[in-house]
């Protein structure tokens, strides 16, 4: 059974880190842990079958992970680890502006959970900045419904 939500963070400008604290809010609010951690220094090896995860990246440039999550994602690649059992959620940000690249870090790490035989819970939350709705503000939201299927998984 999960007993700690890691929220893992990947980040250009900072919004995804903002998004993290309202998820963390809203998953504390059900009276469970949740830990954010920025991708800077992280490796494969944080990913603990335990604790269930949400991947929250904003995409940069041309559909491109964030520069401190790009070296999470080498370290995943690379060890391939068995995440056979571990649970996550995507909380991906973009612009639909860009329609061909639109929230693909989330996308680019969703298949690299998947990959390596991680169960999704829910459906990916792709966030358009062009919406006029701040991510924060349908952070917790979505949270809470990701914490009700965790539970019911």
């Amino acid at each position: 059974m999960v007993d700690h939500v890691k929220i893992l963070v990947s980040t250009m400008t900072g919004t995804a880190e903002l998004v993290a604290d309202e998820i963390a809010d809203a998953i504390s609010g059900k009276g469970m842990e949740a830990e954010i951690l920025l991708m800077d220094d992280l490796g494969a090896d944080v990913l603990e079958p335990d604790n269930a995860y949400i991947i929250c990246t904003s995409t940069y440039g041309q559909g491109d992970v964030p520069d401190n999550g790009q070296a999470f994602m080498d370290d995943l690649e690379a060890a391939a680890p068995d995440l056979a059992g571990l649970k996550y959620g995507v909380f991906a940000l973009g612009d639909i502006t860009y329609n061909q690249t639109f929230c693909n870090a989330g996308h680019l790490f969703d298949a690299a959970f998947k990959k390596f035989g991680a169960i999704r819970i829910g459906e990916i939350m792709r966030h358009d900045a062009s919406s006029g709705e701040l991510p924060e503000d349908q952070a917790g939201e979505w949270a809470e419904g990701w914490f009700n299927q965790l539970q019911g998984s």
